[in-house]
């Protein structure tokens, strides 16, 4: 059985754990509010919010309902739009009604029900993070102009909560009905069972962003192992200059760890080029890791800095480097029945620069053509170590050896960046695809390669590597 709350009515369920909670709540619930759009994580229109305890506090973020199994809805609150309505208009229905913000309106509860999880967050209230909130959205009526005025209205309302508890704020400001007061106490106590067993499961399930994209209609009946809220896969920790995080990390937990933010002074800017809010809260490390795309945004940040993975099979482990990771196109040196439960990898100091760059058709939010990253350490003006990692440009995630190890006991110039790139075009083998030709991605390479220096160093005279 599967146990979670769904709105305001406790749900237990021997439906298939794999089993969408889109198709869960519109089909088997009835809850017709959360709508179907591109099944694929893109649009939005499925958003809802999922709640749970996370050191004693009961939190809540956004997710896209058509990539969620129900068994990783265990012990959770699940809320639809259904759940956040009320007599009348809450204060985000109300701020969209008074700026025209809805046309068709089959976006619309999307959108409510993201800026609501945002105004049910600890962050710091502001207009920019009022719209980020909604930036897994996406609407084709309005032009987004109202949309954004509705926001900026909405956090003008959250400006005024201070010191006050979330939560509590937004019962008393008609954002959320005064039942979500309640909520901790019942997931309390909720019995945890068991949705997967290891030893009869035929599939490792982290977010599901990926596999659901890839096999929704499989994945329904398949005998999964839920890895997603294994604690022994949770955490980012420190020890001395290495970092640690468990494979069930997700993008949400780098960009708000305090190590990854102290390390990665631009690490706001690369988040911003990987997913919507909603991906990011649900997809995990390993995950992006094990997919093997050619283009998979954190693999190719994680290959630059040498990262190395922990295998498990549930008894034996053992340590592989994930630049060795990757045999053949989506062919992995990894066992069906081995998971990666730790990554590691050695956190930059202050002789190193990192930085992060993709081009895709759309600015955000997409997937890559190309996407690559630099990691470089540097001491008295001299190259010591680099590591130059691709997407987008051969069958699978490229550790640019030739190119990595030309740089070092070098100094970097305008000719050293010029000589680099054209090293790098004799590693790779991009193909045409639907996100470009080859020769185009070949270009791609050349221009985010000359980007990581302008960015890093740009007290050089490198600005005109651009025009090259």
């Amino acid at each position: 059985m599967i146990q979670f709350i769904l709105n305001k009515t406790e749900i237990n369920t021997a439906l298939p754990p794999g089993m969408l909670v889109l198709d869960f709540i519109r089909y088997h619930q009835q809850l017709t509010g959360t709508k179907i759009g591109c099944r694929e994580g893109d649009c939005g229109a499925c958003t809802v919010l999922v709640g749970e305890i996370k050191n004693d506090v009961l939190i809540y973020t956004s997710a896209t309902s058509c990539l969620m199994a129900i068994g990783n809805a265990q012990g959770k609150h699940i809320v639809t739009i259904e759940g956040i309505n009320g007599d009348c208009l809450n204060t985000v229905q109300q701020a969209f009604s008074d700026e025209g913000a809805t046309q068709c309106g089959f976006c619309t509860p999307g959108f409510i029900v993201s800026l609501t999880g945002f105004c049910m967050s600890s962050k710091i209230p502001s207009y920019d993070n009022a719209v980020d909130a909604v930036n897994g959205n996406i609407c084709r009526c309005t032009g987004y102009k109202s949309i954004e005025r509705a926001a900026k209205k909405i956090n003008e309302k959250m400006m005024l909560r201070q010191s006050e508890e979330a939560l509590q704020f937004a019962v008393t400001n008609n954002i959320i009905p005064a039942y979500f007061l309640k909520i901790k106490e019942r997931l309390l106590k909720i019995t945890l069972p068991v949705v997967g067993q290891k030893e009869n499961a035929d599939k490792f399930l982290g977010g599901g962003t990926d596999l659901y994209v890839q096999q929704p209609e499989s994945m329904v009946e398949k005998k999964i192992d839920f890895l997603f809220d294994k604690s022994e896969l949770k955490g980012i920790i420190q020890r001395g200059n290495v970092c640690e995080m468990g494979g069930a990390t997700t993008a949400t937990d780098i960009l708000e760890s305090k190590i990854f933010t102290q390390h990665f002074p631009l690490l706001q800017k690369h988040i911003k080029l990987i997913s919507s809010t909603q991906i990011r809260n649900m997809a995990t490390i390993a995950g992006n890791f094990s997919n093997a795309s050619p283009i998979g945004d954190f693999t190719i940040f994680f290959l630059a800095l040498n990262a190395q993975l922990i295998l498990s099979d549930g008894e034996n482990k053992r340590a592989i480097a994930l630049r060795k990771f990757y045999k053949s196109y989506k062919t992995l040196d990894k066992k069906p029945e081995e998971f990666i439960e730790k990554i590691y990898f050695e956190l930059p100091g202050e002789n190193d620069f990192f930085n992060f760059e993709k081009v895709s058709k759309r600015t955000n939010l997409d997937i890559a053509s190309v996407n690559t990253a630099l990691a470089i350490r540097i001491e008295d003006n001299i190259i010591i170590t680099a590591g130059i990692a691709a997407g987008g440009v051969g069958p699978i995630p490229a550790y640019l050896s030739d190119s990595s190890n030309f740089l070092t006991g070098k100094k970097i110039s305008a000719q050293l960046i010029n000589e680099l790139t054209q090293i790098a075009q004799t590693e790779i083998a991009p193909i045409t695809d639907a996100r470009g030709t080859a020769e185009y991605k070949r270009f791609l390479l050349t221009q985010l390669i000359k980007a990581h220096f302008i960015v890093l160093f740009p007290a050089l005279p490198l600005q005109n590597l651009v025009k090259a």
